[in-house]
This record gives C-alpha cells, structure tokens and sequence, in this order.
C-alpha cells in the first residue's frame, strides 16, 4: 500500500488523475546506510520520497571533506531538480536505513507537462515556494482568499473629468447628473478632485461664489494607486490617509476611483467592522472596544490565506489609527503644531501584527512651553495601556523624560550616541532610526531624520558599529546546513526576523534612505544597485515566513497553549514549511556573510 500524503505539495498541485498516476508509478526501495543514492554529476532517473529513514545532500564540489548542505527526513522529497537540470549537482547519501518511494523520470516529466504549476512548485525561488504555502493554506477558503486578491481595477468607478475652467455650479450640476460623490479636475500639474463635501464647505461656510474656477477648491495632493495593485492595499491606503477614496492611475492618467464604501463591501464584514469602530469612535472607552476585536481580525485574516504584508499593512494603518485618535483625545489641539509623537519598533516600521510593548517618543519645538506636558504623557501612556499596548520594559515611552526632549536636545542625543557606539547608543539609534510619526507635527521628525542621516550615514566607522548586532544570534542552522530541531524550538526572532530587519536598517541608513518599513527599504535598496532584485524578494519573502510562523506561535499562546512566542517547533512544521524554512535561513546566512564583508565584521 502506498503511504504518501497527497494533501501536500508538490502532489496537492495535480487532479485525482494525476494522484493516481502518481501512486500506479511508485516503486518502494531500501538504502543501507551510507550508501549514495545520487552522486554528483550523475543523471537523474527518478524523484525520490521518503518514507522512512534520512538522506543527506553532500556539496563534493569543493577540495576537503563534502559540505553537508541539506538534510531531509520522512516525507521529504529530492531528485526532481536533477532530473530538470539534467545531472545531480549534489551527492545524496543515506544517514541511517532508508525506505524511498521513486518515481520514475518519465512519468514525472510528463506530469510536469500535464501540470504547469506541479513543474512551477521545482522550477520557482524561494519568493514563489511561499506564495505556493500561502495557497495551500487558503484552499477550503478559495472565496474569501480570491476576493482578497481582488485588484483595484475590479473596484473602481469611472473617472469624471472636470475641464480646468469649469465653475463650482458646473460641478455641482455635473454630480447631481452623474450621481457619484467626487469628480476630479484637471489642473496645471495633473489631476485634483473635488468632493461634494468641498462644494458643500464653500458654498455654505466659506461664501464662494457659484461661478469661481472649482480648481480653486479641488485638492491636487492625490492619492493613488495603480490598476494591479491587490484591493486591499488601496482599503489601506484610504485608512492611513483617513480619506473615502483613492485614483487609480495608468502610468499619469487616472482611469477610476476606488470608492471606501465599494472597497468594503468585497471584504468580511468584521475586517471593515474594525476599521469603521476605530473611525467612528468618539472617546477612549469605544477606542477600546474597537481595539479589542484586532486580534480576531488577524486570525480571520490568516486563515482566508492573505500575504502577511498585507495583514502588516492594514494592521499598521489601524493601530496608527488608534494612537493618533488616543493622542487628539488626551493632548489639547494648541500643543499638536509644536510637538510629534512618534512610535518606533516594529510600530514604526508597520510590521507589527499583535500588539506589542509601547515604543514610542515625542519631539518638541524649541520655543515650546507646555507646563503640564509630564502628566498628559502619563495620561496617554495609562491610556494605550488600557487599548493593550503593555509598558516597555526599557521604558521608551513619553512617559519617560528620556524619550522627550526639544529639537536641540533630540540632536544633542543623537550625537552623543555616534560618538559612545555602545551598545546602548547603538540600540537607541536602531530605534529611532525607525520612527513613525503618530500625532501632533510631522515636520519636527522630518527635520530630526535629516540630522540623524546627516551625521550618521557616511560615518564607515560607526556603521560597523551599528552593523554588528547582526551576528549577535547564530543562524538555527547546523554545521552540515539542516535546520536545528531542539524541543524547545527555535527563536525564530533572533535567528531569522533581526538579521534581516537589521541589516537591511544598517544599509538604508548608509544610503540615506528615509522609508521605515523593511520591505520598502529592500525595495529602495534595488533601486539603489546595493541588492539584487531576486535576492532582496527572497529576503523580503524570508522575513514574510518568519514573520508568519511567529504570529502562529503568538495567536496559539492567546489560545492558551503554553511556549514562548518567538519560538518555532521545527518538528511540528509541515515538510513544505520545514523545506521553505530552512531555505529562508540559508539566505538569511548569506545575507549576513554579505554584511560582514561589507562592513568589515570579521576583524571585530
């Protein structure tokens, strides 16, 4: 009887036809131990499964013993990139008595004809290996993880165009006859839009005249995004910006409008219930209660099978939400011009998921005098206590007068820091480096990110300094290149999530590169020639699976299982999720040798 588990890629990928070719081409075969069962160089004739026993991939390549590379267990598979390539690369030796399923060349180069995406599964890189997972997950969810797909083209309205010298009545006129809520106005410089609550406001409270240019009220700082990109990035846009709507542009050409009230009505309704409790909440207690039913919409999010991006993207946009409405209710409106709150960590770079510690500063003008500023901190720290954010246990918060300072007083900081390169000062610009701001001004954290760029980024020495965290924690891999399997499990933080945040930080902040989040800035860093574009997606991709397989552990630990939060049961992991994990920590150890030869850590 053949023992494989279909239900698993690559074989989830193929019919009950397909199976059943499958299982009528299967020979089970015996391997003593240590003896090859695919040398290098040698033609692949058939894929192997196994079924009882473990095999090890030897790198013979280079002089000295052979490099253990990779190491595979029960359910395991191996061959089929031989038999594509035309000759093993490597050696495959049994490390104990061996049971294998193999299935012969033909039949599986036939299946590869009859199956695009069975051939994809062994042709694809790391980035297309995870997105073939996150499908495996959504099956059973198809709907809903296809109208999370939905593009911003499925959702938008057309676009009415005003022509330049049209009036406020004809505009007015123009929306009465069309029936939509906004239309947008050539300009000199592209497109604005006008809304009916624009025309509304002028008519009535500012006493425009009927007959004034509408370009004069249109608003040209627009919104956008393009015609592929997924729905839901623009239901986050629109919820970071707390606007209605967004253009979709074809290159500089606006060829619709996505509409909140459309962009919602294509997804869940507890996904926009949260967004609609935070936006309608008028005080901290219903803040509160909106904040409370974050952690269910994560769960629905990651069973229906969307991208941990994106849930990082729309999670980011409503926790910034509950901050900044938590910071307008507890500071008075004549303190917001002259001071920014700004959140750091995982807040700041919008790759917080479940809520964490509070990370978080305020900046002051100079000129500020603010005499009950220590207790409306306090104020506001208690407050998103009570929304969930527990206190940081290093006490960077607003309520710590380490955490406020001027203008003057915040470079004076930064400074300082360059100069010690402790580990402390190190640490806190990591931090700062990576501030958002949530409230109040954001020009006062422009001006101070320029002075941090300004003193720090072309400093060789300091950024060696600042490079070195990242070979704090070993790479849970072992000597031979199979992933460590302790029982306690691996932290997959330390090991797989801070080298790749880290070190992507250290490069932006060496190419003055502003963005915060650690997927913009890989991107920004292949713009910039310092990555390769495949090799900065399978970091991003890495940082995805990590990030994944966390929140798993953390939504578990809600459930009430016991285990730490950041560790990871290899022995628990599906064979696909063990495969994609080892080799996301593979590109993780090369991303850090690349770091260390370009920041000269070898000799620290």
């Amino acid at each position: 009887m053949i023992d494989v588990d279909f239900s698993q890629p690559p074989f989830s990928l193929l019919d009950d036809a397909g199976r059943e070719r499958v299982s009528g081409s299967l020979d089970l075969v015996y391997f003593d131990r240590d003896e090859v069962i695919l040398d290098a160089g040698q033609p692949g004739e058939s894929v192997f499964l196994i079924h009882k026993g473990e095999v090890a991939e030897l790198d013979v390549t280079q002089p000295g013993e052979p490099e253990r590379i990779g190491h595979y267990t029960a359910g395991d598979l191996f061959g089929a990139i031989s038999i594509l390539h035309g000759q093993s690369r490597y050696r495959f030796c049994a490390e104990q008595e061996s049971l294998c399923y193999l299935l012969p060349r033909a039949e599986f180069l036939a299946l590869c004809d009859d199956y695009p995406a069975f051939a994809d599964c062994f042709r694809r890189n790391l980035a297309h290996k995870t997105r073939l997972l996150a499908a495996q997950r959504a099956s059973g969810g198809a709907d809903m993880a296809g109208t999370m797909l939905a593009r911003a083209r499925e959702c938008m309205r057309p676009p009415f165009r005003l022509a330049r010298t049209a009036t406020i009545t004809e505009a007015v006129t123009t929306l009465e006859a069309r029936r939509v809520d906004s239309l947008l106005v050539d300009g000199d410089s592209g497109p604005g839009m006008v809304t009916k609550t624009d025309l509304l406001n002028a008519l009535v409270l500012e006493k425009w005249p009927p007959d004034a240019p509408v370009r004069s009220i249109a608003h040209f700082a627009l919104v956008t995004v393009r015609p592929d990109q997924y729905l839901f990035e623009a239901l986050v846009a629109m919820t970071h910006h707390r606007i209605e709507r967004v253009v979709v542009m074809e290159d500089v050409t606006p060829v619709g409008v996505v509409e909140l009230v459309d962009a919602l009505s294509h997804f869940s309704s507890r996904s926009h219930g949260v967004s609609l409790q935070v936006e309608q909440a008028d005080d901290l207690a219903s803040l509160s209660v909106a904040s409370r039913l974050m952690p269910d919409l994560v769960r629905g999010l990651m069973a229906q099978g969307v991208k941990p991006r994106f849930v990082m993207g729309l999670l980011a946009a409503l926790n910034g939400r509950l901050i900044g409405k938590t910071w307008d209710f507890i500071v008075d409106e004549r303190y917001h011009g002259a001071s920014c709150l700004m959140v750091m960590g995982s807040e700041g770079r919008g790759e917080q998921i479940l809520k964490t510690d509070q990370d978080n500063g305020l900046i002051l003008s100079d000129d500020l005098v603010w005499p009950q500023r220590e207790a409306c901190m306090r104020a506001f720290s208690d407050a998103l206590l009570e929304l969930g954010y527990p206190p940081c246990p290093g006490g960077i918060m607003v309520s710590n007068a380490q955490w406020v300072g001027s203008e003057t007083q915040w470079r004076e900081r930064i400074d300082t820091w360059a100069r010690r390169c402790d580990v402390d000062a190190l640490m806190n610009l990591a931090i700062l480096l990576d501030a958002q701001a949530m409230g109040g001004n954001p020009a006062l954290l422009a001006r101070l990110r320029e002075a941090l760029f300004e003193r720090c980024a072309g400093d060789e020495i300091l950024l060696s300094h600042f490079a070195r965290p990242v070979l704090r924690f070993s790479t849970p891999l072992t000597l031979f290149g199979s992933l460590k399997k302790p029982r306690h499990g691996i932290d997959i933080k330390k090991g797989g999530i801070f080298p790749v945040v880290h070190g992507v930080r250290v490069m932006a902040l060496e190419r003055n590169i502003t963005v915060t989040s650690t997927l913009e800035r890989l991107d920004a860093l292949v713009a910039d020639g310092r990555l390769e574009a495949r090799f900065a997606e399978d970091l991003g991709e890495a940082l995805s699976l990590f990030t994944e397989l966390r929140l798993k552990q953390q939504l578990e630990r809600l459930d009430g299982r016991e285990g730490e939060p950041d560790r990871v049961v290899v022995q628990e992991l599906s064979s696909l999720e063990r495969d994609l994990l080892r080799e996301a920590l593979h590109i993780v150890k090369d991303f850090k040798q690349r770091l260390s030869h370009r920041y000269h850590l070898e000799y620290a």
